[in-house]
């Protein structure tokens, strides 16, 4: 039997179906058939960690997350996916107060970057993502080197995010700022660049690029994919 994987989801509902739907989609694509495995959403109320990162209320955050954790442990998960970037900064605290595994996304990513042979990257996502040091002590732990845009740059991207992104809007001129804002990492001689916000994807590609992109909504959802079926 398949593992039942938890999603702890909700941060944005975006994020979360993209999850949803790249597991089953993925599986079906590989085995020809419908036997994915079980899969188990706790959606979490999205307004309160819109507000506590904002003031800076990780304890909340951590609290918070590890509760609805437990609620996926006592629905039957085998294991536990975080389906957001910014709330791995309190994926340590949140694992100790469950007794089933949880998936890192950081850990998946900076596995797929060493896959390319890449050891400098950029890193778009929320402003917490990206001014927090918590994706950068993970990478920099695989020897991978992390640049972020400048703090206008960075206020940018993560109003993208909030404003247009998590509410499924996606307008032509934010991924234009999006380009260039990546061209400039790539000058500053960015390899690739991590699409640090599970909903970055849906406004920007390779192909927008023209440069490797790490979507880490794919990779932390095949991570989750494989451990099941493992």
């Amino acid at each position: 039997m398949h593992k039942k994987i938890g999603i702890l989801g909700g941060m944005s509902p975006e994020s979360t179906v993209e999850y949803y739907q790249y597991i089953t989609r993925a599986y079906t694509e590989r085995f020809g058939d419908y036997g994915y495995p079980e899969v188990i959403i706790y959606s979490v109320s999205f307004q309160p960690y819109v507000d506590w990162p904002n003031q800076d209320r990780w304890d909340l955050v951590a609290q918070g997350l590890s509760e609805a954790a437990q609620k996926l442990e006592a629905a039957g998960a085998d294991f536990i996916v975080i389906a957001t970037n910014t709330m791995h900064l309190v994926f340590d605290q949140v694992q100790v107060n469950v007794a089933i595994p949880m998936l890192s996304l950081l850990d998946a990513v900076g596995d797929a970057i060493l896959a390319r042979g890449m050891e400098t990257v950029g890193l778009l996502g929320t402003k917490f993502t990206m001014e927090k040091s918590f994706y950068q002590d993970a990478l920099s732990r695989k020897g991978i080197t992390v640049l972020v845009p400048d703090e206008q740059e960075r206020e940018f991207v993560n109003g993208v995010i909030y404003d247009e992104l998590v509410a499924g809007q996606i307008r032509a001129e934010s991924r234009a700022g999006y380009v260039a804002i990546i061209e400039k990492l790539a000058e500053r001689g960015a390899e690739g660049v991590i699409l640090g916000c599970t909903e970055i994807p849906l406004l920007v590609n390779e192909e927008d690029a023209g440069m490797p992109l790490f979507d880490t909504t794919v990779i932390h959802a095949e991570a989750a994919l494989n451990y099941a079926l493992a």
